[in-house]
């Protein structure tokens, strides 16, 4: 097992902490020494999943946040109540997201579910506390991104899947897309000398609730999926399935604008450094992609990102 190093006096957000890759990841920083605010949907959950979190990690230091990412009213709120607050962020953890719902759904502002709580709202989030990252000695963004995202490409025409909807294209859209935010959050940086590294990791096939818990969207409780250990591809439990994101997000080794994943089929396995695929591999593709989101979520990214840099 990864053996997280030594987060004594850092303070992480992790979205979607209650559940899956995010819960294991809390659970392991803080027992590594992190003040972890855990930024979920569901306020019950998040206490429940605390509760839990505890018993395995007497004396975690765990903050419960309420954000719905598929709400930029939420994510602002939530945002500006973290700021309020005064503390320092070290390390922002994009984990949080839906997969494949039955049908197309669009949020409360207008945009198709996957696209803005897998890609949208955690764009907004990033730009959001990047001023406050920014203070930080060494300040980190790890983007949670998914194999799938070598299958999928941005539909600039498209990008809602108003025409004609496929869940998994959504959905494969969506995690290219955090992983082009990603590469280029960490280009910013580095051309303009914030010392932020930005990383991205994808857990290979691990076995959570992400695989039932959008499939079960709009189902009566009469016909819900139920989590499966059976898998006709090799799998994995969720403590390594979090590994690679939990590299991404605390190890000293980790590069700017490194991927992290399984090293067995990209499916299972140790962590190790992942190749950008070819769907990310377009030379303006992340400032393209970046431009759109920052129209989309009313982040003028110009604007935002140099109020940071005269901040720190």
């Amino acid at each position: 097992m990864y053996n997280v190093p030594d987060q004594t006096g850092r303070h992480l957000v992790v979205t979607g902490a209650n559940s899956g890759t995010g819960k294991e990841a809390t659970a392991r920083l803080a027992a590594a020494g992190a003040r972890v605010t855990m930024a979920v949907r569901s306020l019950e959950k998040g206490e429940a999943a605390r509760a839990e979190l505890l018993a395995r990690v007497p004396g975690a230091d765990l903050r419960l946040r309420r954000i719905d990412l598929a709400d930029f009213a939420s994510v602002r709120a939530f945002a500006e109540g973290i700021l309020a607050d005064g503390e320092q962020i070290d390390t922002l953890v994009n984990n949080a997201g839906v997969m494949i719902p039955p049908k197309r759904i669009e949020t409360v502002d207008g945009y198709e579910l996957q696209f803005q709580s897998n890609f949208l709202g955690p764009f907004l989030l990033t730009n959001l506390l990047l001023p406050r990252l920014l203070e930080a000695p060494k300040p980190r963004v790890a983007t949670m991104s998914s194999g799938t995202a070598d299958f999928g490409s941005i539909h600039f025409r498209d990008l809602q899947f108003e025409r004609r909807y496929s869940a998994p294209r959504a959905y494969a859209q969506s995690k290219l897309a955090d992983l082009l935010m990603s590469l280029r959050l960490a280009e910013l940086s580095e051309t303009r000398g914030w010392g932020l590294l930005s990383t991205a990791a994808h857990p290979g096939y691990t076995r959570t609730n992400l695989q039932t818990a959008g499939r079960n969207l709009a189902r009566g409780d009469a016909k819900q999926l139920q989590p499966s250990s059976r898998t006709l591809l090799p799998s994995q439990g969720v403590e390594q399935g979090a590994e690679p994101l939990l590299f991404a997000a605390a190890d000293p080794g980790a590069v700017q604008g490194g991927y992290y994943g399984p090293s067995r089929m990209a499916l299972v396995g140790p962590t190790h450094r992942a190749q950008i695929p070819r769907s990310a591999r377009g030379r303006d593709l992340p400032a393209s992609l970046w431009a759109v989101a920052a129209e989309l979520t009313g982040v003028d990214a110009q604007t935002t990102l140099g109020s940071a840099t005269a901040s720190k």
